[in-house]
């Protein structure tokens, strides 16, 4: 559509489509109604639809500007109601569209003069960009993009230069390009159900697949790192690579061949097979996507690193692309496939068709961390197996419930996909996948929380996998190395144990479904979270249950955080849903400190290791304080915190960790008070209070996983059975689960696959199954 526009002009549109309030602003005779002389003048209708569209956005006002008397230009122009008329190049105003007296305004206002008329509209719409359309001698149009109120003022011409773009026809080209890009930027690209979505895995690299195989989200070289495919939040323009059909049929389904994390998505008469490969090393990701069947497909290749912030090139050469302008090295092996490339100035696109027939499938590998084109070692079936093997092999090894045995599996498979062999856990694959559509409640989860990752661990661990506890253990351990004590552990680091560095947004990508802002990074990192040495302790136990030993480097864990607790184990904190408020002093993060210390006990016990004996008096004060302090009468509940009567999911863990037995009447009546109050079907929801930030969110699926638990303890099987039927409902078409579910809009929400919603469905099937 605007393929004729300069690259610069179309880059300072798109730009300018991201601003907060927009106003456009047109000539009417030289550009709405360009060519056609008289009064009674009708506008061009493609002009029309275009004001009409960009009139019709959030945030976005347009304006037409002419000499003609108001009442002429109303009748000559006949625009809809969206469209505010100025009369006499600004003496005259759409009533429905008021100026503000002088004194508003901020300055003197003189009619008659279309830029004193440009600047009150700015001020009466408190536009922070204005696109200004206007005629210029010869009969070309001029574009002016002003981008700040300072420079829409004096020195309009030298702050603004004007875009020569042709005559009113580029124009009207011009304003539909504005209003393409306006609305992405307002409502995001079309997204997939984000329940939809499948995770490829090798552990080392993680990448998320639509439901139509197209390849959305993908970071590197680690999946806390810069995406280099980040259509999920930004639309096409964020990256992509889109196989599909070249009939244009719609996908039969999608499914994981059983037991392992290769992807298949069929339509009639083509199958593309998606997996990562296994026999790689660690520094290099081989993404492996295989076209069989009868029918052509059209092939999409748009790779945008760093989020779309770096300029791409692709060059074809021998057998496939390379990718020039990436911080490493990149490559599309692609033997057979005739490659067009098309450049939009700053970023190359690559498209092609791949034609299979029966027996002779087409081959692409995306080769990250080698600029190796070359043929593979191993045959693509070989590499197939191999990477299937890995998986169907753990699996296999695996003590399984029966209850739901094959949701089980899958999401065992998920957290083992989350896990990496250095030890690091991600909470989860993404980030900024919203917990409200449209709201600013977007996280990014790519990190490894130490208690989110020992929650996984722990899950896996009673599933019969231990090396996956063995490995983060050993993780903690580097972390700690690096600690002046252990009391400084923080919340959450990068994969690599490193401090997060500052939060920040990436202005240029809209968001999904338009759930702005795309969050790099997460100020959780700074936050005091006590409840962190709890899960860690609780972990070795378990390890040492299974193994039936403790090591030394174990047991020298648990020390460490018992010595933590013990110096912290009173102070306010900021909880384990790191609200950005002032800390308080949470029930739950006191009841994982009393975990702290009543697990290390035991397995000071069993294990015949040594710990001071102050510990039991701390473990008994702990526990009063938590009895004394954080049961309300008022409510008849625990409460989220000492200081309120809010109720939070959390706080069930005061009979879920044992701290009370689950028959006292206390613990019974908090479930009673949480079930009323934070259930709504199969949604549980953290808390209901005000906790700083606008809008809402969904149910969190490990909420109600903690809530059937709840159920289970305190003897209402029935209710845990139905709570549990309706968890099970939310999991997507191959098996997968976000971090939430929202029962109104009946959506899935949140960072995508959710460690702790898969880790919450294995404990509850497990406990169902009496395990």
């Amino acid at each position: 559509m605007a393929a004729g526009l300069p690259v610069e002009l179309r880059r300072a549109i798109a730009e300018l489509a991201r601003t907060p309030r927009l106003l456009i602003t047109c000539d009417y005779d030289k550009i709405v109604a360009s060519g056609l002389n008289g009064v009674s003048a009708c506008p061009l209708p493609e002009a029309v639809h275009a004001l009409r569209s960009l009139a019709g956005l959030p945030a976005t006002s347009c304006a037409v500007i002419s000499g003609r008397a108001l009442p002429d230009l109303a009748m000559a122009s006949r625009l809809p109601a969206e469209v505010h008329l100025v009369g006499r190049d600004g003496a005259e105003t759409d009533p429905r569209f008021p100026v503000p007296a002088a004194e508003s305004a901020g300055e003197a206002f003189q009619p008659g003069e279309e830029g004193d008329a440009l600047d009150v509209l700015r001020t009466q719409t408190g536009a922070t960009a204005t696109l200004s359309l206007s005629g210029e001698p010869g009969g070309d149009v001029a574009a002016r993009l002003l981008r700040s109120e300072a420079e829409s003022r004096a020195g309009r011409e030298e702050a603004a230069p004007a875009h020569r773009i042709g005559d009113a026809r580029t124009a009207v080209l011009l304003l539909e390009l504005l209003a393409e890009e306006r609305r992405l930027w307002s409502f995001g690209a079309p997204a997939p159900p984000i329940e939809r979505l499948s995770m490829l895995s090798n552990q080392w690299s993680i990448a998320l697949l639509g439901p139509d195989a197209r390849l959305m989200w993908f970071c590197r070289p680690d999946p806390d790192s810069g995406a280099v495919f980040a259509e999920l939040l930004g639309g096409r323009e964020g990256g992509h690579f889109a196989i599909r059909p070249d009939h244009s049929g719609r996908p039969l389904g999608q499914r994981y061949l059983p037991g392992t994390m290769t992807v298949q998505t069929r339509w009639s008469r083509l199958l593309v097979t998606d997996y990562l490969a296994h026999d790689t090393a660690p520094h290099r990701t081989d993404i492996v996507r295989v076209i069989s069947g009868s029918a052509p497909a059209v092939v999409e290749f748009a790779p945008r690193p760093e989020f779309g912030r770096v300029p791409v090139r692709l060059v074809r050469e021998g057998k496939g692309l390379r990718i020039l302008g990436a911080a490493e090295s990149m490559v599309l092996y692609s033997p057979g496939v005739e490659w067009e490339i098309s450049s939009d100035g700053a970023n190359d696109v690559a498209r092609g068709v791949a034609r299979p027939a029966p027996g002779r499938p087409v081959l692409l590998e995306l080769r990250c961390g080698t600029d190796a084109l070359s043929p593979p070692a191993a045959s693509e079936p070989q590499r197939r197996e191999h990477a299937g093997s890995c998986w169907s092999d753990w699996l296999a090894g695996l003590r399984l419930p029966e209850t739901d045995r094959e949701l089980v599996a899958r999401s065992a498979l998920t957290l083992r996909g989350l896990c990496r062999p250095d030890g690091a856990v991600l909470a989860a694959a993404t980030t900024s996948l919203p917990e409200e559509i449209g709201g600013v409640r977007n996280w990014d989860y790519r990190y490894c929380w130490v208690r989110d990752a020992a929650l996984s661990a722990q899950a896996l661990v009673s599933l019969g996998s231990t090396a996956e506890a063995e490995a983060f253990l050993g993780w903690v351990h580097r972390v700690l190395e690096s600690l002046p004590g252990p009391e400084l552990l923080r919340p959450l680091y990068t994969l690599r144990g490193d401090d997060l560095g500052p939060e920040s947004v990436i202005e240029a990508l809209p968001g999904y479904a338009g759930s702005r802002p795309v969050r790099i990074g997460n100020l959780a990192d700074r936050q005091v979270q006590l409840d962190v040495f709890g899960p860690v302790v609780e972990l070795v136990a378990q390890l040492a249950e299974a193994r039936g030993r403790l090591p030394d480097g174990d047991w020298d864990l648990v020390v460490a955080m018992t010595e933590a607790v013990a110096r912290r184990w009173h102070e306010p904190d900021h909880g384990i849903w790191e609200e950005r408020l002032e800390p308080r002093h949470h029930v739950y993060s006191r009841v994982m400190c009393w975990l702290t210390i009543d697990r290390a006990i035991r397995l000071a016990r069993r294990h015949g290791r040594e710990l001071p004996d102050s510990l039991e008096e701390l473990r008994a004060t702990i526990a009063a304080d938590v009895l004394e302090r954080g049961w309300n009468d008022e409510v008849q509940a625990f409460t989220t915190a000492y200081d309120g009567t809010d109720l939070d999911a959390a706080s069930l863990h005061i009979g879920l960790a044992g701290l009370i037995e689950p028959s006292d009447e206390r613990f019974q009546a908090t479930v009673t008070a949480i079930e009323e109050e934070l259930r709504s079907g199969p949604a549980v929801y953290r808390y209901r209070r005000d906790d700083g930030l606008p809008g809402g969110e969904g149910g969190f699926h490990l909420c109600a996983a903690w809530l059937i638990e709840a159920y289970l303890l305190t003897g209402r099987r029935t209710e845990a059975e139905e709570l549990f039927k309706q968890l099970v409902a939310c999991v997507g078409p191959t098996g997968l689960l976000p971090e939430e579910y929202d029962p109104v809009s009946e959506r899935s929400l949140g960072n995508h696959p959710q460690a702790y919603s898969h880790m919450g469905l294995i404990r509850c099937a497990r406990l169902l199954d009496g395990m």
